[in-house]
């Protein structure tokens, strides 16, 4: 017979990750005009350990939460600990050495700028010239 808490905790751990295996980040992205945000749900991480890393157009968002106190008698404990981490391909039309990064209340937010090369531009139309006839 299936233990039904034993299934709601391997359902909890697939969906919010475990100490041995944190969840990804939750991340949204969309465009503004000539730039792309994203953002990614970090909550209880302490700046310093966030770590943004750009290599050969990958993006690597790293972050960890250092295990509980394990002097505690604990309850519960849902809240994955570890490193967590996500990477995005850049491609080649966005600026990589122009992202900037802030993080406040818990959210990570990357600006990341469109290449100059990637963004529209009118294309000048080379014609014959017109012979005038005498």
């Amino acid at each position: 017979m299936l233990d039904p808490f034993a299934e709601i905790s391997r359902l909890t751990q697939r969906v919010a990750g475990s100490a041995m295996r944190p969840a990804a980040m939750p991340m949204d992205a969309w465009r503004e005009a000539d730039r792309y945000i994203v953002e990614f749900d970090v909550p209880g991480i302490k700046p310093e350990s966030l770590d943004l890393n750009v290599d050969h157009d990958v993006l690597t968002v790293r972050a960890e939460r250092p295990d509980g106190d394990t002097d505690r008698q604990w309850l519960t404990a849902e809240r994955p600990h570890g490193v967590f981490s996500r990477q995005l391909m850049l491609g080649k039309n966005l600026d990589a050495a122009k992202i900037e990064a802030s993080y406040t209340d818990g959210v990570l937010r990357l600006t990341i700028p469109v290449a100059e090369q990637a963004k529209p531009h009118k294309v000048a139309i080379r014609g014959a010239k017109q012979s005038v006839d005498a």
